[in-house]
């Protein structure tokens, strides 16, 4: 800066600076540059791979959760059945059980009969 700089001077000399910061930016500026556009390019593909990867664990969480469901379903039922069918076979039990003691009821009854009267002769 001289003595003698006029404000028009120096105005002048700002604006030639702020056009050459402006031109250098514009030299640089990422979108003419070729490698730019390349790593651009990466970077979305590397976004796409890891969404892709989310949603295939996320999806395979949810068919862990599903086949632990229909496990759990699974056992459930079968434990039902099980449990229908042991009281099915208790339920046979006790009906054998009752049918032997009337069998059992009926031939003391007969026996005694038999030895209070006797057996009928024949006629």
């Amino acid at each position: 800066m001289k003595i003698n700089d006029t404000f028009a001077d120096r105005l002048d000399a700002a604006a030639k600076a702020k056009q050459a910061l402006l031109e250098r930016a514009r030299a640089k500026d990422p979108t003419k540059d070729p490698e730019f556009a390349a790593r651009q390019e990466a970077r979305l593909a590397a976004e796409r791979a890891r969404e892709e990867r989310e949603a295939d664990r996320r999806r395979a969480r949810r068919e862990a959760q599903e086949r632990a469901e229909a496990e759990r379903k699974a056992r459930k039922e079968a434990q039902i059945a099980a449990e229908a069918e042991r009281k099915r076979r208790e339920q046979a039990e006790r009906l054998a059980a009752r049918k032997r003691e009337q069998a059992d009821i009926l031939a003391a009854q007969k026996a005694a009969l038999v030895a209070r009267f006797g057996t009928r002769s024949k006629r």
